[in-house]
């Protein structure tokens, strides 16, 4: 019964946040059983422009150490909010929120050419947790049970959490800085007087990953009339 509740939960996540959770578990396994090692993972720009390990553009915001509190917080966080985003505001527009994820690892891999950081998982989960809270303003938060806020601080409270537990807050800072961005181009640049959208969703994406719309202005062909009226004709000669 726990398995299958397990499974009907797993198969019931958005296809997003189900994609991403499951690689982040699946390498924190395979570095677990020493199958690889955080060394073939690790942003490292000589070994990925010099060497051609292309994959270290993506595995490195795969990884968030090694099993622990630390991992499963941060797997906490990023199911929670990566799937309300999902649910929430993109839903309907999966093309839009892969969109979301390209951009902010794009800026987020710029910034790591010029910065010693080697994982950037946790600024992207950060991103995630920013953009769903500048969403939901008026929502209030209970962070365990010590501190009541509303949801906007709470990139700032995840934040003190980790200077709290001695970690640096670069990463922190950077997944602050990309949401931000994010959010001022997607919902407050566009609202502005003289504004405009411009952060606008690839047409490959789109066709990808939205099932396109039936068109409203579509005319069946004669055929297609004939064929639906012999369907009409066929089921009234059955017999009742």
């Amino acid at each position: 019964m726990a398995y299958q509740g397990f499974a009907q939960e797993y198969l019931g996540m958005p296809a997003v946040t189900r994609a991403y959770t499951t690689a982040c578990v699946l390498t924190t396994a395979a570095v677990q059983l020493e199958f690889i090692t955080p060394f073939q993972l690790y942003f490292n720009p000589d070994l990925i422009f010099r060497k051609f390990q292309i994959w270290r553009l993506i595995t490195n915001f795969l990884f968030f150490g090694p099993l622990g509190f630390s991992f499963f917080f941060n797997m906490i966080f990023l199911y929670r909010y990566c799937r309300m985003l999902e649910e929430g505001s993109f839903r309907g527009r999966t093309a839009d929120f892969v969109f979301m994820f390209l951009f902010g690892g794009f800026l987020m891999t710029l910034f790591g050419l010029f910065a010693s950081l080697f994982f950037l998982g946790q600024a992207f989960t950060i991103m995630l947790v920013y953009v769903w809270s500048r969403r939901n303003p008026y929502i209030r938060m209970n962070f365990f049970g010590l501190l009541n806020f509303q949801a906007p601080f709470l990139p700032w409270v995840l934040m003190g959490f980790s200077l709290l537990l001695g970690n640096s807050i670069i990463i922190d800072l950077l997944g602050i800085a990309v949401g931000h961005i994010y959010y001022f181009l997607e919902d407050v640049f566009p609202n502005q007087p003289g504004g405009k959208k411009l952060l606008l969703t690839p047409g490959f994406l789109k066709m990808v990953f939205d099932t396109p719309e039936e068109d409203p202005n579509y005319n069946p062909l004669p055929e297609d009339h004939l064929e639906d009226q012999l369907g009409d004709q066929d089921q009234n000669q059955r017999p009742h």
